[in-house]
């Protein structure tokens, strides 16, 4: 079994309901992303998947969130846009469009400071 992972970076603007008081307020954080895919097999080229093509499929996910206010977005409607949920959401999305079935995404790791993050772990 083979894992692959790409980091990436987003800044964007949320209010968390029903937390800290703090987190009530209108903040925002510079998101720290960590993706993981796993594969079983190398395909002809010797590789699970193709860096640069992982990379391109993340950043067209990236861009739906950066410099955003998330709660206005689709993706979160009726829910909070905590760390856990951009994780569980940019998990969903790469599975959805990555296009070979032999990779799957193992997990997402959303950090929204240097030392507080949320992973999600793909079943």
């Amino acid at each position: 079994m083979f894992e692959l992972k790409i980091i990436t970076n987003f800044a964007a603007a949320h209010q968390l309901k029903l937390v800290a008081e703090k987190c009530e307020n209108l903040h925002g954080h510079n998101w720290k992303i960590e993706a993981c895919v796993t594969g079983d097999k190398l395909n002809d080229a010797g590789v699970v998947i193709d860096f640069g093509n992982l990379k391109i499929i993340l950043s067209e996910i990236i861009a739906e969130l950066d410099h955003k206010f998330l709660n206005d977005l689709e993706w979160f409607k009726g829910l909070n846009p905590s760390s856990e949920t951009i994780a569980v959401r940019i998990a969903q999305e790469l599975e959805n469009r990555i296009d070979d079935p032999a990779v799957k995404v193992s997990s997402v790791t959303a950090w929204e400071s240097d030392d507080a993050c949320a992973k999600y772990i793909c079943p």
